[in-house]
């Protein structure tokens, strides 16, 4: 399986690139500057080409010369040109105040912001404060942002929407929320992750035409996931070419978490499924899907007979944490088997820590919470630090579930860029960990197993909303399209 995915930055690669490029290749800064200007300026026109009206905002740094130059450009376009700073041009230094001095040089006025003198109208760009936020917004920039989120009016923001920290996706107070985002020279970590899914809007890259031989020299964050193909299927074969999947889980009263699984699976092309669930229901769970191989299972033995037979496990779905739970958990680490880990089985894996190179594990913010003993806000203030801590605590490889899921080997970084809000409903996790434990039964790797997981779990949700909306999604809903997506 081979990856097409872009490449992400952190802020400092992205600077160290701008550095090689001026001081190695001799660019002028000022001309990165004006290339990110007429890049934005182009994008503003494609996207928006009836409009002929912007309001650029811009604040006191080197995102502020961006903004002059798009302003420049758009005024010598014959657009209707207003542009607001937050504090005097002369404060600006360097190449930004070169740029706003040229502004006014020909012929446009920079007015102070004033809430109660705006009129909105037009596109409006954001050119307040870029890539260098670190800490909370003060006031001033705060009230900027929350008039230009009012307004209700198209919104390109300039290389990262302002108040969205670049690296983590967190935003520090408010940030504006964008149609268009056009970052310049590589693409940053924290537009794809987090908060950042309901700030940055469409995301456009801008290079700059820097020669790829500068990016050969950073540091990669992590890489934008590709889907890959499964292998075709040869003619003569057979189920037992295709992995034989034991799920466990399905306590009292959530019988439809490892039905879900078991579904998933069965999707997913794994060649047997196999449920250990409890005696109660063990008989109900296949009506309606005959495929299933349905056991009522409540000790070890029961259990241990069935793991004999399987080659991956899957454990979580509907577990609990009661004692029948904790000796079904018990047995399958026992095993040297590769395992799914999921749902209740994380939350019995935090009380007990073990490391094991053949797992995948898949929390959720508050789960990898209590994996790692820290709070909820510790997870998603930076989820690239809490996916990689994650793995070098518990080995294999570990997913951190939520907009802009994040995969961890503890070689390599993927984001997934699928899915969708409508997801936020019970049973997505289920039907996440049987794709998963289904491609490990087909003899894909730890890693290629989630990658491909993740991917297509998050892209069947995305097909499922087409017609008929994200609002109201379920679970199953998703597993005819996973079979679609997988081929």
């Amino acid at each position: 399986m081979s990856d097409l995915a872009k490449p992400l930055y952190r802020v400092a690669q992205i600077r160290q690139a701008e550095q090689i490029a001026i001081q190695n290749l001799q660019i002028p800064s000022l001309q990165l500057m004006q290339s990110a200007g007429l890049a934005a300026f182009q994008i503003l026109q494609q996207r928006w080409p009836q409009q002929t009206r912007i309001s650029v905002f811009c604040g006191a740094g080197n995102n502020a010369g961006d903004g002059y130059v798009l302003a420049s450009l758009a005024m010598k376009a014959a657009y209707s040109v207003e542009v607001f700073a937050i504090g005097a041009i002369d404060h600006l230094k360097g190449d930004a105040l070169f740029c706003a001095q040229a502004f006014v040089q020909s012929g446009g006025v920079v007015k102070p912001w004033s809430d109660d003198s705006w009129v909105p109208s037009g596109v409006l760009v954001d050119a307040l404060l870029g890539t260098g936020l670190n800490r909370q917004l003060d006031n001033n920039y705060a009230a900027v942002i929350n008039a230009i989120n009012a307004a209700e009016l198209p919104v390109l923001a300039i290389d990262v929407p302002s108040g969205l920290q670049a690296d983590t996706g967190c935003v520090l107070g408010t940030a504006i929320k964008a149609d268009v985002t056009v970052t310049f020279v590589g693409l940053k970590s924290g537009l794809f992750t987090g908060q950042a899914a309901d700030y940055c809007g469409e995301i456009i890259e801008a290079d700059l035409d820097l020669p790829a031989s500068i990016f050969n020299q950073l540091a990669v964050t992590a890489n934008l996931l590709a889907k890959s193909k499964l292998a075709k299927r040869q003619r003569c074969a057979h189920k037992g070419h295709f992995g034989h999947l034991l799920l466990v889980g399905g306590n009292h009263g959530y019988s439809g978490a490892i039905r879900l699984a078991g579904e998933a699976a069965l999707r997913s092309g794994a060649g047997l499924v196999t449920i250990a669930t409890r005696q109660s229901h063990s008989g109900l769970l296949n009506i309606g899907r005959p495929e299933l191989m349905c056991h009522g299972v409540e000790d070890l033995s029961q259990l241990q007979a069935l793991i004999d037979k399987a080659s991956v496990i899957v454990i979580g779905p509907g577990l609990g944490q009661d004692q029948w739970a904790r000796v079904m958990f018990e047995t399958v680490l026992s095993t040297d088997k590769p395992c799914v880990i999921d749902a209740d089985a994380l939350n019995l894996l935090a009380q007990q820590v073990c490391r094991r190179d053949n797992w995948i594990l898949t929390p959720h913010p508050g789960e990898a919470g209590r994996l790692l003993g820290c709070a909820n806000s510790t997870i998603t203030s930076d989820r690239f630090a809490a996916v990689s801590a994650l793995q070098q605590r518990f080995a294999g490889v570990c997913v951190l579930k939520g907009a802009g899921s994040l995969i961890s080997d503890g070689q390599q970084i993927f984001v997934s860029t699928t899915g969708n809000p409508g997801m936020v409903s019970g049973g997505m996790g289920d039907v996440l960990s049987g794709i998963a434990g289904a491609l490990l039964a087909q003899g894909l790797s730890l890693i290629d197993a989630a990658k491909l997981a993740v991917y297509v779990h998050g892209e069947a949700a995305d097909r499922a909303v087409f017609d008929a909306g994200e609002r109201g999604l379920l679970a199953s809903d998703l597993l005819p399209y996973v079979r679609a997506c997988l081929n």
